[in-house]
């Protein structure tokens, strides 16, 4: 659950005045704040399987490192927490002040939809214009209710979506092979898309 607060240019200088709340997230989209409230067990158990499967990977391949919900702060009135990131080493040393916050984009960023149509549309549209301006390489939006991932990737600049992949189709690299879907930021990755879904609760 989300909402916002209109009229006012927010900047991160006002996020830290606010109080502190285990159960809140505050976020900033062009001076605009928005407040999010604690989600759903399961939104959270699918942002630890994707965490889980490019942890992995990363160890495997020592490339880089997934991190959730880190910090990113790309100006005073853009200070946003999204779900997972993917950022290689070379782009960590880049980007990563002594706090622990990336100062710029990393290269793939996930966001899993809340329920809501506010929440959708903040992540499908001032998300995607905020990560497309700012370098972001790659963006999955993930719903969890459709059980399903849009791919954006960067085109001229700006992200655009190259493919829906369902719950029976598979991340994998490299490239386009047989009509699988690849991240090319990953070399040699694989995942099956229900993977990321599995749950009892």
């Amino acid at each position: 659950m989300s909402q916002t607060t209109g009229g006012v240019r927010w900047t991160i200088q006002d996020i830290a005045a606010l109080p502190d709340n285990e159960w809140i997230r505050y976020e900033i989209i062009d001076g605009e704040l928005f407040v999010t409230r604690s989600p759903h067990h399961k939104h959270q158990h699918v942002i630890g399987c994707i965490f889980s499967v490019l942890n992995t990977w990363s160890i495997d391949s020592g490339l880089g490192e997934p991190s959730i919900m880190p910090g990113l702060i790309f100006s005073d009135s853009d200070n946003v927490a999204p779900d997972v990131v993917w950022v290689s080493y070379e782009r960590l040393a880049q980007i990563q002040d002594e706090a622990g916050h990336f100062r710029g984009a990393p290269e793939l960023v996930v966001e899993v939809l809340s329920v809501g149509k506010a929440n959708e549309e903040r992540d499908r549209l001032a998300k995607l214009k905020l990560y497309s301006v700012q370098g972001v390489q790659e963006y999955w939006i993930v719903d969890r209710i459709a059980q399903r991932i849009e791919v954006y990737r960067r085109d001229n600049a700006q992200l655009k979506l190259v493919t829906t992949l369902l719950v029976n189709d598979v991340i994998t690299s490299p490239l386009l092979v047989n009509d699988v879907i690849t991240s090319p930021l990953l070399p040699n990755f694989t995942c099956q898309v229900a993977r990321l879904f599995v749950s009892r609760g």
